[in-house]
């Protein structure tokens, strides 16, 4: 957990967004600075959108039968949406002076984001947030997911944004 880059953890949080007209501008900034986008781009900028949008949805949102992939920890670990995760969040974001907005606290860009921001906090209470937020919630969780994305995508963004988010956990 010490060589986090709160910028990686940010993009990361980021490309779990549902894809809109500028995402293929967005990306090719991105990939201006990581590599590891341009095959993905690549493959992105010879489909339309919708395709691109439609395997965001069956992924992350309405896939049938199953949803493969909720970016909600409550979700994700066999629970309902709003499960005890986003009491636990949000309590966590309060405690940090942060409120999660617009999303459930579980979602995992809003835990991404606050990771981030943690990360450069300069007080040893934020390191201790830090540490909670990474072991009670990312860990426990994001390891399985990233791998689970990483099989069930058939976008090559969404198998290399789960490779690095299992990455993020590897010792």
């Amino acid at each position: 957990m010490t060589n986090l880059d709160p910028e990686l953890l940010r993009l990361l949080g980021g490309l779990l967004a549902s894809p809109a007209d500028d995402s293929l501008d967005v990306l090719r900034e991105l990939a201006g600075e990581n590599a590891w986008l341009d095959e993905p781009l690549a493959e992105l900028e010879g489909m339309p959108l919708e395709e691109w949008q439609a395997e965001h949805a069956r992924l992350f949102i309405s896939g049938h039968p199953k949803t493969a992939c909720p970016p909600y920890e409550s979700a994700f670990m066999g629970g309902g949406m709003f499960g005890v995760a986003c009491d636990m969040l949000g309590d966590l974001y309060r405690r940090a002076g942060l409120e999660a907005e617009g999303l459930p606290p579980d979602y995992l860009g809003t835990q991404l984001e606050c990771a981030a921001w943690l990360l450069e906090q300069p007080c040893s209470h934020s390191g201790d947030l830090l540490g909670e937020l990474w072991r009670d919630h990312l860990a426990a969780w994001t390891p399985r997911f990233g791998a689970t994305l990483a099989t069930e995508s058939r976008l090559q963004l969404y198998r290399q944004l789960g490779q690095r988010l299992r990455g993020l956990f590897d010792a």
